[in-house]
């Protein structure tokens, strides 16, 4: 690593490089989770799902960039590691909705199509009403907000780490 720029040199630091790969393949892991169990296994986000996908897809364009502006490398691998911790954050706010710890969201949110009054008005009513406040789905009885602010979290500290490490 240059010291002078921060850059990832031509020899490439080992672990600048794994950090570099990790802020694309943690929130892309995270973007396939989400829209798989979305479009493959019917689980419909409720708002704070979508809250914690917009850091993971901000986090995915920062790390991409880093492989293509190798000057500024470091800098951008931290921000992809800021962005995924932020998804985290969030994750760790939704999950505390989910269990009762504090409260959430005071209204619901839907999306909406077509373009009429009408047809708008049919598709707020025929959308489903999902709330930030249960929990669809568990795997060893963590919720997947839960998930996601456990591996958000502790990746972009591994991240960070692998970055700034000497």
């Amino acid at each position: 690593m240059d010291a002078a720029t921060g850059s990832i040199t031509a020899s490439r630091n080992g672990s600048a490089r794994l950090a570099q790969w990790l802020g694309i393949l943690v929130p892309g892991g995270h973007r396939d989770g989400a829209l798989g169990s979305q479009h493959l296994g019917g689980l419909a986000p409720c708002e704070m799902c979508y809250w914690q996908r917009w850091p993971h897809w901000a986090a995915l364009a920062i790390g991409g960039l880093s492989f293509f502006l190798p000057r500024q490398a470091r800098l951008l691998t931290l921000l992809a590691a800021v962005a995924i911790a932020v998804s985290g954050a969030i994750g760790v706010f939704h999950a505390g909705v989910e269990q009762g710890w504090w409260e959430g969201l005071t209204s619901c949110a839907t999306t909406t199509r077509g373009g009429s009054a009408e047809e708008v008005l049919k598709s707020i009513l025929a959308a489903p009403l999902i709330r930030c406040d249960q929990v669809q789905w568990t795997f060893l009885g963590l919720s997947m907000a839960a998930w996601n602010a456990l591996i958000s979290l502790t990746a972009a500290g591994g991240i960070a780490w692998l970055t700034l490490k000497r």
